[in-house]
């Protein structure tokens, strides 16, 4: 029989969708696009949530 891995609760606050790129509008010479790339600060850009017994377990 296959095991089947648990899975981790996803991030309330990003979906999942940890990291996003977004667009400055200047662009170079060259005809690229500055870009900037941000991450869930919630998750630290995992798309995943740490149940909060398993965060009071890790503080003491």
């Amino acid at each position: 029989m296959p095991q089947h891995t648990p899975t981790a609760p996803v991030c309330r606050d990003c979906d999942g969708f940890a990291t996003a790129t977004i667009t400055t509008g200047l662009q170079a010479a060259d005809g690229t696009r500055a870009t900037l790339r941000v991450t869930c600060p919630t998750c630290r850009g995992t798309g995943h949530a740490t149940p909060a017994a398993a965060r009071v377990r890790a503080g003491k």
